[in-house]
């Protein structure tokens, strides 16, 4: 089965939703399925098998800045690869995002499964209801990757939807080379805006131990803001963006993994590659979160914004060897339950099913086996 990924983010910045794509694509094709992504990239693609759509341009969206690439010539790069392509199927990431997705949601080439990522509120489904409804329901089949995702999916678009949690290739993390490091290490890693909670983190720190080393990865609107304010502690270090490589190799060297997000986290993600990678959780009670982390099981939970809450539960974690290797134990075991291989099995089981119930061939797969393209 040859099959199209379409992803509306550009390739080349770290997002979660990115990090699907490629993820489930390499499992596809290690299954033996040609499977190729389309998606913005602003500068070299990642992978041979990655078809770059042009360069993003960053958009206010959820609360967080997406980077998008809606233009003219984004659009007629996809119908052109779409067209050489002869997909049996696309499966569009945020199908209804302006680019890429939604315009193949529009011409509809062929059997269509979208992914629904996005958790909380849009401004974008509120005011553009109608019309998004009638572009959703060009969907042969729609996911969701939580019940936040579907709720928010159902407001404003209706319908009936699949849940698939999201994946993760947890080999690539488990069998990652630590960084090197001396000392106890606490690992933040998100972009740097408000609903992330990086500020909660660092005002945590008074109570955090003197030893303690606290790596903070990415970057975003608040990055200057934040460092100037806490300029002069030692025990900070700014990170910037990281590789994938670097990622994983940070997650296996850090005995704690902090994600103290504040909103907008339909799935936990992140704290399933930290799992994979044999690092403890102290993270926010969010229900995209207890997805993925069992309360005092597979990590800490404490209730957002807390800076008290959140502080102890750090602490703990880094005194407590025997609370800390129970943790991570747990963590592994529960990793293994979302890796990106059974996600890919899952997938495809949807893609056959699509393919199988579509009528005819249609859009550009009709006009090129009729001659006109």
């Amino acid at each position: 089965m040859r099959i199209g990924m379409v992803c509306p983010y550009s390739i080349s910045v770290p997002g979660g939703v990115q990090e699907q794509v490629l993820g489930l694509a390499r499992a596809l094709r290690a299954k033996g399925h040609p499977t190729r992504v389309l998606a913005p990239s602003d500068g070299p693609p990642p992978d041979g098998w990655v078809t770059p759509l042009g360069n993003s341009i960053p958009t206010a969206a959820n609360g967080s800045v997406a980077p998008i690439a809606p233009d003219p010539s984004a659009q007629l790069r996809l119908i052109r690869a779409v067209r050489d392509e002869g997909f049996d199927v696309l499966h569009l990431h945020e199908p209804l995002v302006p680019g890429a997705c939604m315009t193949a949601c529009l011409l509809k080439p062929t059997p269509l499964v979208g992914t629904f990522h996005a958790a909380g509120t849009s401004a974008s489904y509120e005011y553009l209801s109608p019309a998004l409804r009638w572009l959703a329901s060009r969907l042969d089949l729609r996911v969701v990757v939580s019940a936040e995702a579907e709720a928010l999916a159902v407001e404003h678009l209706g319908g009936s939807y699949v849940h698939l949690y999201n994946g993760i290739e947890v080999d690539r993390f488990a069998k990652a080379e630590p960084w090197p490091t001396e000392g106890r290490t606490i690992f933040f890693l998100g972009r740097h805006e408000p609903r992330k909670g990086l500020d909660v983190l660092l005002a945590a720190l008074p109570a955090l131990p003197a030893d303690v080393t606290v790596w903070i990865g990415s970057d975003g609107p608040d990055t200057e803001a934040l460092k100037v304010r806490h300029a002069g502690d030692p025990r900070l270090v700014w990170l910037g963006r990281l590789t994938d490589e670097q990622k994983r190799q940070r997650l296996r060297a850090a005995d704690v993994f902090c994600a103290p997000s504040l909103r907008g986290e339909s799935f936990g993600v992140v704290l399933l590659e930290a799992m994979a990678a044999r690092t403890a959780i102290v993270a926010s009670d969010l229900s995209g979160y207890r997805l993925v982390a069992r309360p005092d099981q597979d990590g800490v939970l404490v209730a957002p914004g807390d800076v008290d809450a959140l502080a102890s539960a750090l602490v703990r974690v880094l005194d407590d060897d025997a609370l800390r290797d129970r943790l991570v134990a747990s963590g592994i075991e529960r990793a293994g339950h979302f890796s990106m291989d059974r996600l890919a099995d899952a997938y495809l089981a949807l893609y056959e099913q699509v393919t199988t119930a579509a009528p005819q061939a249609r859009g550009w797969r009709r006009l090129r086996s009729r001659g006109h393209l």
